[in-house]
């Protein structure tokens, strides 16, 4: 039975795309069989894949709202191990649609049972909001990820959405874990970055990542040639620091053997 984790934070621009497709497809490297689910309407994973979401004739959305077989709207990347279940615009209406059902909060759980078997890691794509879309990934998922941006902000709504996780774990997920908050966009030439980061590992200590991702020129190509980092460039700053993310959580999680000097791979250029 695979692992699911769902990437949320209600604040754009932090990362979570990124983080959503270049983790899948650094899982995907390290031969585990992983599952990307895009649950934002602007399918931006999708896009990010290689994908356009309006060739796409059944999404997230059908298998929410109509309760559409999820192995039908898979779709296999150029990323070998890495499959995706893609998002449509026809998603920023499926809250509307879910308020009078039954077991609302649980329809992406739903989705998720029905193919958590064929896959060692299902990751979830969420929106940047905290409304029921996200309450949904939250609620079908064992854990989450919160990306945060190394900039004067950041840390701004994380305590709500440290608050609706506990809601979730409260009410209708009491197996949900944070498996860590990530520190993304980091820039080692900027004081402000490194005070953030000072901050964030001071104040939540060991539910931050080791990993930082560093911003980096490769990671933000990228999507603009629907390829994963590890695609565009494994050389770069970007794909070793996603490589040791899926790492690091696979060391956490007991899924890998590997040695203490085998943990972090070493970055040998700054992109």
């Amino acid at each position: 039975m695979g692992k699911v984790i769902a990437i949320a934070n209600q604040k754009g621009g932090v990362g979570k795309t990124t983080t959503a497709i270049n983790l899948g497809a650094s899982f995907a490297v390290l031969e585990h069989k992983t599952l990307i689910i895009d649950a934002d309407p602007q399918a931006n994973a999708t896009s990010g894949l290689g994908i356009n979401p309006k060739n796409i004739s059944n999404s997230i959305y059908e298998c929410i709202i109509e309760d559409f077989d999820p192995h039908k709207t898979i779709i296999k990347t150029d990323t070998p191990n890495l499959d995706l279940i893609p998002a449509h615009i026809d998603l920023v209406g499926a809250e509307i649609e879910m308020i009078n059902m039954p077991n609302r909060e649980k329809m992406m759980r739903k989705v998720v049972q029905k193919v958590r078997d064929d896959y060692d890691f299902i990751i979830i794509d969420c929106s940047p909001s905290l409304g029921l879309i996200t309450v949904n990934a939250l609620t079908g998922s064992d854990s989450v990820i919160v990306p945060v941006q190394c900039e004067y902000f950041a840390l701004e709504g994380l305590g709500k959405l440290l608050n609706t996780i506990r809601i979730v774990q409260t009410r209708l997920n009491t197996n949900l874990q944070i498996e860590g908050i990530l520190l993304t966009m980091f820039d080692v030439r900027l004081r402000l970055a490194r005070q953030v980061l000072d901050e964030v590992q001071t104040h939540f200590e060991d539910m931050v990542f080791e990993t930082v991702i560093h911003r980096n020129i490769k990671l933000g190509e990228a999507p603009s040639f629907g390829e994963t980092i590890i695609m565009h460039d494994a050389s770069s700053t970007g794909a070793i620091n996603h490589l040791n993310l899926a790492r690091e959580i696979l060391q956490k999680n007991n899924l890998t053997q590997i040695t203490e000097e085998e943990k972090k791979i070493d970055i040998v250029n700054e992109n």
